[in-house]
């Protein structure tokens, strides 16, 4: 395993992290999350995201149990959550969003629910235009203060929201924001590399980066369209299709299908090849992988190998395949 700091903070990630969205409390139970986790941490991953939404707090409860009887040691191994939408099914005005008693009850179910003392990583999973970019700040360095989180973040917050968020903590003196959560991967570019680029020099923001498989679109298992198995055809994942998509749906899986031909080409699984594009970015601390299943689990993390393996112009033809 390879290990990355975290921005300009101290905190060392590994390269390759494990997260419990759209499985744990849903696809997967807690026989088969405990020997993920158990594969993960054998395999030197120590960073363990989760968010209170997932699968309304019960991915977090499965997490948190596997953990404990795994009884891996609190100072080896990191792990977040995230607040805005809440846990509940139908939240009322106080269970969402990033008011300060939201984000102080959250933190507290959080750490109930992961059976921890502290949080490594808390992260505002969305802006929240309802409530005072002060007002979030505020509570984020409280609970630092009190030792309940560590570092605080943000999740596909827009650039200029963490610019005055940083701000705004600086000139109070408070702790600023050291990293952010977005989507990445070849068909989904623009922000880790775009907008947020003035944000690493500037801030020290380092980002662990979600769907480096774009939703199972990079792997060819909807060659045929949406539907049948994956993440994208889960009853309740409509919401998810436009934001991997994000242009008109046949062109997208055009571009996927592209890259699965092109890892065909150079005899490599498309998976671990998207996943090892992603670890080339210097301004990726750790990339999230959600897996199902430990088999999956593994293949994945031959990224590390593959991420070195080629030279410059393999990775711009997969770009170019990518890009059309």
């Amino acid at each position: 395993m390879q290990y990355r700091r975290l921005g300009a903070s101290g905190l060392q990630l590994s390269a390759l992290s494990f997260g419990a969205w759209m499985t744990f409390g849903r696809q997967v139970g807690r026989g088969q999350a405990r020997e993920l986790v158990a594969a993960a941490w054998d395999h030197g991953i120590n960073f363990f995201d989760n968010a209170e939404v997932y699968a309304n707090g019960e991915a977090e409860r499965v997490m948190g149990d596997v953990i404990a009887d795994l009884r891996l040691p609190r100072d080896g191994f990191c792990v977040s959550s995230k607040v805005f939408f809440g846990s509940a099914e139908s939240p009322r005005p106080t269970q969402r969003g990033l008011s300060r008693k939201h984000v102080v009850d959250a933190c507290h179910a959080a750490l109930k629910r992961l059976r921890v003392d502290y949080l490594d990583l808390y992260y505002c999973h969305r802006p929240d235009p309802d409530t005072p970019v002060e007002e979030t700040v505020a509570a984020m360095d409280m609970l630092v203060r009190q030792g309940k989180i560590l570092y605080w973040g943000t999740s596909e917050w827009p650039e200029a929201l963490i610019r005055e968020a940083a701000r705004i903590a600086r000139s109070q003196h408070m702790a600023a924001p050291v990293v952010e959560q977005p989507q990445y991967n070849l068909l989904h570019r623009e922000r880790v590399e775009l907008e947020y680029a003035p944000l690493y020099s500037e801030l020290g923001m380092g980002t662990t980066t979600w769907s480096p498989l774009a939703s199972g679109l990079l792997t060819g298992k909807y060659a045929g369209g949406i539907g049948g198995e994956g993440r994208l055809a889960q009853a309740d994942a409509g919401w998810l299709q436009p934001l991997v998509l994000g242009e008109p749906q046949e062109r997208r899986l055009e571009r996927a299908q592209a890259f699965v031909e092109a890892a065909r080409q150079l005899g490599e699984a498309p998976a671990p090849l998207a996943i090892a594009w992603c670890l080339r970015n210097r301004h990726v601390s750790s990339v999230i992988l959600g897996a199902s299943k430990v088999e999956q689990l593994l293949q994945n993390l031959e990224a590390l190998e593959l991420a070195g393996r080629y030279d410059e112009q393999v990775w711009q033809r997969l770009e170019v395949v990518t890009t059309g």
